[in-house]
């Protein structure tokens, strides 16, 4: 009986559908799913949920539910983390001070000033949660869906022995878009992904082995309703001839094009829709209202009925291949640049191709990326970088150094006042960083 640990189980979108995608393999028809969330109202209304699940897939599966981080791990040949470290109220700052000083972000849980506050507070809890690992199972497969991804797995897998990638479903959806874009069946589509987490760009796009980049190209230029559905990425793609992996709305912040005055926020940000849009502070605002009607959406999720249609999140294919049916599979995680892309910074956290398979999880080798992609991922890369080795050796410094060389900061503002911004931010998560410096 295979075991598989959810961690930050009250993460309900996650959750539910990945364990309904395990549902849907073989192998896990009588695994064990065990639940952990340190909030008790969220875990009750997860694991009703999941026992729902379990219920009408008539299955043999066992699901346990605790508070008990050590309990639900202990074990595990899976492990999923889906944490949010210290919530929505103090997460708010990260977008809402850096915007007084006129630092427009739109999500903030990545890169920037946002993510890398966002990372002081999660790593700590995340390494915490590593080395319960390490302690009740060693061996187990960890995957990790909480952002800022790149940070979080850059820290966890410089500290600790685990078997650690990090996953976004930004890469397959953007994959299924361009295919929509071209009239391809997505069955037939290859591609060739890599780069830095919500900036990496397909290098190869394929439709049954034939470069699709030209009729890419011609949908952008000349349907404006495919134009206008990513202005953003699509100007991108235009100047610099590969498409990206993250949305309009994130992708906004990860450079120095789009957010730094307002006539272009209101040019290529503003008018688009759902997590694509440039509106300020998008998601802060989506999550905050979220707070207040989790309840009610969750009760209206158990009087519909239950599509066991297997999603596109990575998680169950790779747990499949690994300890299921061992099929192999391959998918875009995130793993550190020990010689993987040669035009990246060494021991960088990137995102690449990984074949999972009972040998565990292999990155494949890219080579180098065009230059003007390097150049655009080696900025955030290396201030990523200043970020983490801040947060593990509580150099307070690196971390004002690495929103210093932010792109989107920098283009706003001068030094002075990113280091006047960065101890404002400071101040307000005094509590969550007191033990780091």
């Amino acid at each position: 009986m295979k075991k598989i640990a959810f961690i930050g189980a009250g993460s309900f979108g996650f959750t539910r559908n990945l364990v309904r995608d395990l549902l849907t393999f073989d192998a896990f028809q009588d695994c064990t799913i065990s639940l952990m969330d340190i909030d008790p109202d969220r875990l009750s209304y997860i694991e009703r949920a999941v026992k729902r699940l379990v219920a009408e897939k008539n299955c043999d599966v066992k699901v346990e539910a605790t508070a008990d981080r050590a309990k639900a791990l202990e074990g595990a040949d899976g492990v999923l983390i889906t944490i949010l470290a210290g919530g929505v109220h103090v997460w708010r700052y990260d977008v809402e001070i850096p915007m007084e000083y006129g630092v427009d972000i739109n999500v903030g849980d990545t890169r920037g000033p946002a993510g890398i506050f966002r990372a002081l507070r999660t790593i700590p809890v995340m390494l915490d949660i590593c080395r319960d690992i390490e302690k009740y199972a060693p061996n187990a497969i960890v995957l990790n869906y909480t952002n800022p991804m790149a940070m979080l797995c850059r820290a966890m897998q410089s500290e600790t022995s685990l078997q650690i990638t990090g996953l976004c479903h930004s890469v397959q959806k953007t994959a299924g878009m361009l295919a929509r874009w071209i009239g391809a069946p997505i069955e037939e589509i290859t591609y060739l992904c890599a780069g830095i987490n919500h900036q990496a760009h397909y290098l190869e796009y394929k439709w049954n082995g034939k470069d699709a980049y030209p009729l890419i190209r011609k949908a952008v230029e000349e349907r404006e309703e495919v134009y206008r559905e990513e202005k953003v990425r699509n100007e991108v793609f235009k100047h610099l001839g590969y498409y990206v992996t993250e949305s309009s709305g994130h992708d906004s912040e990860y450079n120095p094009w789009f957010r730094k005055r307002k006539d272009l926020i209101e040019k290529y940000c503003i008018g688009s829709t759902g997590w694509n849009s440039g509106e300020h502070a998008y998601i802060l605002k989506t999550y905050l209202e979220r707070e207040d009607t989790w309840k009610k959406d969750m009760d209206e999720w158990f009087e519909q009925p239950v599509d066991f249609a297997r999603g596109d999140e990575y998680a169950s294919h790779i747990f499949n291949a690994v300890f299921g049916d061992n099929r192999i599979f391959e998918f875009n995680g995130n793993v550190r640049n020990f010689g993987l892309i040669d035009n990246l910074p060494y021991g960088c956290c990137v995102e690449i191709p990984v074949v999972a398979s009972k040998r565990g999880l292999v990155p494949t080798k890219v080579g180098k990326l065009p230059p003007q992609l390097a150049v655009l991922n080696n900025v955030n890369a290396m201030c990523e970088e200043m970020a983490v080795e801040g947060a593990l050796s509580g150099n307070k410094d690196l971390i004002y150094q690495a929103i210093y060389h932010d792109p989107l900061t920098s283009a706003v503002l001068g030094l002075a006042e990113i280091k006047e911004m960065t101890d404002a931010m400071f101040e307000k998560n005094k509590e969550y960083l007191k033990d780091m410096f």
